[in-house]
């Protein structure tokens, strides 16, 4: 992948959510998902939300990936309310097999939490599963740094964050 390579971020739709469907049946993203049905019935009630946006990201015109941001301070009972407010979390998963493991993750994550920082965004964090190796390595390589291992409603969790410089 071209460290040049730009990616576009745009609002999930309903006719994205068959390839979103397909996607999470992937051995690559069913180890770390619920259920696709369960996924899609959450991502379809998230594109009705404020306080999380789905979005699907594009290389070239193609969707390469699932990412959705979120403020934890909007939702009741957020495990993640004690980070500073104002923080933003994501979420992401590359749908393709064939485009995992080659730096799209860390690429998307690092361009997406810049536009969030520069958006007035104080802390952006990421959580992934403390097992899920691939996705921390590229998390730091996107410059998010762990600062705590937590049991949340989600499951275990890895907290890493990217905070605003200054």
């Amino acid at each position: 992948m071209p460290p040049e390579a730009r990616y576009d971020f745009r609002a999930v739709t309903e006719d994205d959510l068959p390839l979103l469907a397909a996607w999470l049946a992937e051995p690559h993203l069913a180890e770390w998902w619920d259920d696709p049905e369960t996924e899609i019935a959450a991502i379809r009630e998230a594109m009705d939300s404020i306080e999380t946006e789905p979005l699907i990201v594009e290389l070239d015109g193609r969707p390469i990936a699932y990412l959705q941001s979120y403020d934890p301070h909007l939702e009741d009972d957020h495990p993640y309310q004690d980070q500073p407010f104002g923080t933003l979390g994501i979420d992401i998963s590359i749908g393709p097999p064939d485009l995992v493991g080659k730096g799209h993750g860390s690429a998307i994550v690092r361009q997406y939490a810049e536009l969030l920082l520069e958006e007035g965004a104080p802390r952006v964090i990421i959580d992934p599963h403390p097992e899920n190796l691939r996705a921390i390595r590229a998390y730091e390589k996107a410059g998010f740094r762990a600062f705590e291992r937590r049991d949340t409603i989600y499951g275990p969790a890895l907290m890493m964050a990217l905070d605003a410089e200054g």
